[in-house]
């Protein structure tokens, strides 16, 4: 029944998932909780009730269902409808999920790592869930990676590695690795010098509203250096 539900669901037909999703959910299962929690969450064939979104992730949540943890710990991330604001339960949520390999989970646990946000910061437990998160194709994790290797925050510097993060990141539109991809062009870092690249790559991340790269290109335009 569960995998009618998900090809339901995959279907847009919403009031078909939701009722097979209540059904298992009343029986305990815990996939079927957390499913159930994030249409309640989007109000998809139903009335949005993040109260009752927060419930059922939490019961899933106790049953280690991953998913679960991983939306769970974004409302005590962010402190929303009524959840209190608990960095320390985020990490540890966010921790739990990525465990049990739950991609976004793992580039979360790397921020917060990196920031020291919920937990003690450690840029080289950072740079393993970010690779970790990037081996499976998270856009964001290539790019903090990125810059951990331009740094050398947490992993031996390596400009070549730094380069290589940021193109997977660029290749997928994210504006930050269209960004820093730039800049290594811009300054022949990891790479051959080129500034006709470096440009076309800021201005696709001015384009996609990254600020700093729509800064300079402004500030260009003004100059006189380019006209668009």
């Amino acid at each position: 029944m569960l995998k009618q539900a998900h090809e339901a669901y995959n279907k847009q037909d919403f009031k078909t998932a939701l009722d097979i999703y209540t059904k298992l959910s009343n029986e305990g299962n815990a996939e079927a909780e957390t499913s159930l929690a994030f249409m309640y969450q989007n109000g998809q064939g139903c009335e949005q009730d993040l109260q009752k979104a927060v419930e059922l992730y939490m019961v899933a949540a106790e049953k280690k269902q991953p998913y679960a943890m991983y939306n769970l710990a974004l409302f005590y991330a962010n402190g929303l409808n009524g959840v209190p604001f608990d960095q320390y339960k985020a990490h540890q949520l966010f921790l739990e999920a990525a465990v049990r390999e739950v991609p976004p989970a793992m580039y979360e646990v790397g921020v917060m790592f990196e920031k020291g946000l919920g937990c003690e910061g450690n840029f080289s437990e950072a740079a393993f869930w970010y690779e970790e998160a990037a081996k499976r194709g998270h856009l964001e994790a290539f790019n903090n990676l990125g810059v951990l290797y331009k740094d050398g925050h947490g992993v031996i510097q390596d400009d070549k590695r730094a380069f290589i993060c940021f193109s997977r990141a660029a290749e997928g539109d994210l504006k930050e690795g269209l960004y820093n991809l730039g800049l290594l062009y811009d300054q022949g870092i990891g790479c051959e010098e080129d500034h006709d690249k470096a440009l076309d790559l800021c201005r696709k991340a001015a384009y996609k509203g990254h600020l700093k790269a729509k800064e300079i290109i402004k500030s260009l335009q003004e100059d006189g250096k380019i006209v668009f």
